[in-house]
């Protein structure tokens, strides 16, 4: 490859080593963009900050840092763009710290709630270990920690307890709400 550029320099390249070179190229990036947010997420799982970060990615400051990794990270939800995967990512936390807001103001009707799940008897092997994982989590201090197994537990209910699916429902329902309202606030802002 190297000859080619050199080559290309003097005037001898012929096309075709021109195009071999360039296409040679393009893969080579292609496997290098692959690296780069394999690695960042390699450090931010050993706990570099993205202050630390910032620096070794030759950028200015953290939200920077976060947002190239973002921008290269592939879309777990249909986004085309970086910026889409960006405000998505940013989305997804507004509706995140709305929902723990509210389950913490709401924690004693949602440890309530999933103490009447967990007790229940009867229930068939996969429900009863949805049970089960409800009650552990009733001794978490993070109340958030109920809702997606509450969530889970639903389905399990649906047929024996409608009036706990019920509850359970409008509960995901409400979470829902919330996370879709916490993002038209971060599109209007």
């Amino acid at each position: 490859m190297c000859a080619a550029v050199a080559a290309g320099r003097a005037g001898t390249a012929d096309r075709e080593q021109l195009l071999a070179a360039l296409s040679a190229l393009r893969l080579l990036r292609e496997e290098i963009a692959t690296w780069e947010p394999a690695l960042v997420t390699a450090a931010r799982a050993a706990g570099v900050s993205w202050s630390a970060l910032a620096p070794a990615l030759g950028v200015a400051s953290r939200q920077a840092a976060e947002r190239r990794y973002l921008r290269l990270q592939p879309s777990g939800t249909g986004e085309t763009t970086g910026e889409g995967r960006v405000q998505a990512e940013r989305d997804r936390r507004a509706g995140d710290r709305a929902v723990a807001a509210w389950a913490r103001r709401n924690s004693a009707a949602l440890r309530g709630l999933a103490g009447q799940v967990s007790g229940l008897d009867g229930l068939d092997p996969v429900a009863q270990e949805t049970a089960d994982q409800i009650g552990a989590a009733l001794g978490d201090d993070d109340v958030t920690t109920l809702l997606p197994r509450l969530a889970a537990a639903r389905l399990h209910l649906a047929d024996e307890h409608p009036r706990l699916a019920g509850q359970v429902e409008a509960l995901t329902e409400q979470a829902d709400r919330l996370r879709r309202d916490a993002a038209d606030r971060r599109g209007r802002g």
